[in-house]
């Protein structure tokens, strides 16, 4: 006699996916997707943003190739109204600031804050004088090879002693900011200055810093490789191509583990 096998009968069957099902998942990559773009964006247009260092006029403080995290998240005076209810404060003198370039296709630089608004600035044998005061600065440098015209004083005498190696638009007007052998910084302007006093190509050179220029303050190195101002220059796609292999290739040698999270001041 023949037994007829049992038939199994799962306990659940899976529907089949509709082409509408399949729809509303990728409806919810794409908007996850959309999300996160939207949420890189505003960090990085209003809290922080990466940036690294390509010269050595802040040294010994920031080297060529330390990687910095800029908070944007801290200075107040573009007159938003939203300032009055965040955490904002005042550029104080002594900021470290990242900003854009006044001139050229205005790249972004980083130097320390030396005058606000309304001081009056003088160098006198390599000392900085602000409002008739001496300012103490244990960050600063000097070579003593340097032939950097404007290190030793500041601002020139008169318009026939201007050193060349200033960019021409601040030549024809820096003396029209000068007063009584001090330069005084207009309304909603900032002198800034690099460490590497001697090295640095700053407001001495090209002008004043706009106060919309500014970025923000860099807040912590995140990552630091051993580097030159070479391997950031213009090399074209090939050159930074093998910049880039160079470095991943060397990345334990050359990464310099003692700056990494080392905060700025």
């Amino acid at each position: 006699m023949e037994v007829e096998s049992p038939t199994f009968e799962p306990d659940f069957v899976a529907p089949p996916v509709h082409r509408a099902e399949r729809k509303s998942s990728f409806a919810e990559y794409a908007e996850s997707l959309l999300v996160t773009v939207l949420l890189a964006l505003f960090g990085t247009t209003f809290i922080v943003q990466a940036f690294k260092i390509p010269s050595q006029s802040m040294e010994p403080t920031l080297l060529v190739g330390d990687h910095l995290l800029v908070n944007k998240f801290i200075f107040e005076g573009r007159g938003a109204w939203y300032e009055k209810l965040l955490p904002y404060r005042p550029i104080r003198r002594g900021d470290i600031v990242v900003f854009k370039f006044p001139f050229d296709d205005h790249p972004h630089y980083v130097k320390r804050v030396i005058g606000l608004p309304g001081d009056r600035i003088r160098i006198v044998n390599q000392k900085v004088y602000v409002n008739k005061e001496r300012l103490e600065e244990p960050y600063v440098v000097h070579d003593p090879v340097s032939d950097d015209p404007f290190g030793d004083n500041f601002p020139p005498v008169s318009r026939y002693s201007i050193e060349s190696g200033l960019r021409p638009e601040w030549g024809a007007r820096l003396m029209d900011y000068v007063d009584h052998r001090d330069i005084v910084v207009p309304l909603r302007r900032y002198f800034v200055m690099g460490d590497n006093r001697d090295r640095s190509w700053d407001s001495r050179y090209w002008g004043f810093v706009d106060r919309d220029a500014i970025m923000g303050r860099p807040l912590v190195i995140y990552w630091s490789v051993d580097a030159k101002s070479e391997d950031y220059a213009n090399r074209g796609f090939v050159g930074t191509l093998r910049g880039v292999w160079d470095t991943l290739l060397h990345l334990p040698s050359r990464t310099r583990w003692k700056r990494m999270m080392h905060e700025v001041h």
